[in-house]
């Protein structure tokens, strides 16, 4: 979330409206209302299994921002169709794996353990389907002898904080084609 906001100058194509969180002690939070943007969080706790209704309290915190794209950034909670439908083509996220390997967790142990080369990171349009939507652009990297899970998803945060705002920033003008970077 901070790459995209500070990478938002005078010539980017889009402001940040609102950062909202389901966990009121995120970091995020409080760097963003450092810097002027305006917060809301929705816990999702309270709701248990009922998926529509934090949903439904979601959409609520969003709509006095009217908001035209919601970036996922570090949002691990699994949005449903009737969230991201009405969102189509205006809600995207990023994901540690080159998709459409590895969507969901351990995404790093999970590239070691099948002995990949290489691994990366993936920005996708969100769907109701886990991690499947259209992509929007990777950037790999190779992957050393040395690795460890840890070792890679420090190297792989590197590359997301680079590809998630060019992204982003193609995405907000209109242009979905498809970066890719090197590491």
């Amino acid at each position: 979330m901070r790459a995209l906001v500070q990478d938002m100058g005078v010539d980017h194509p889009a402001t940040p409206a609102v950062v909202v969180s389901n966990n009121a002690d995120a970091g995020g939070i409080a760097w963003a209302q450092a810097q002027g943007i305006a917060t809301a969080v929705v816990d999702h706790r309270p709701f248990g299994n009922d998926r529509p209704a934090f949903e439904a309290a979601l959409s609520v915190a969003l709509a006095p921002h009217a908001p035209d794209i919601i970036c996922l950034a570090g949002f691990m909670r699994i949005l449903t169709a009737g969230f991201s439908d009405p969102w189509a083509g205006r809600i995207i996220n990023i994901h540690p794996s080159l998709l459409p390997k590895y969507p969901g967790l351990d995404t790093h142990a999970r590239a070691l353990a099948a002995g990949d080369a290489r691994h990366g990171c993936s920005v996708h349009e969100v769907t109701a389907v886990l991690d499947a939507g259209p992509l929007l652009g990777q950037a790999d990297l190779a992957i050393t002898p040395d690795d460890t899970a840890e070792s890679l998803a420090a190297r792989v945060l590197k590359l997301e904080h680079q590809l998630y705002p060019a992204v982003l920033r193609r995405f907000a003008a209109g242009d979905r084609s498809r970066v890719t970077l090197h590491g």
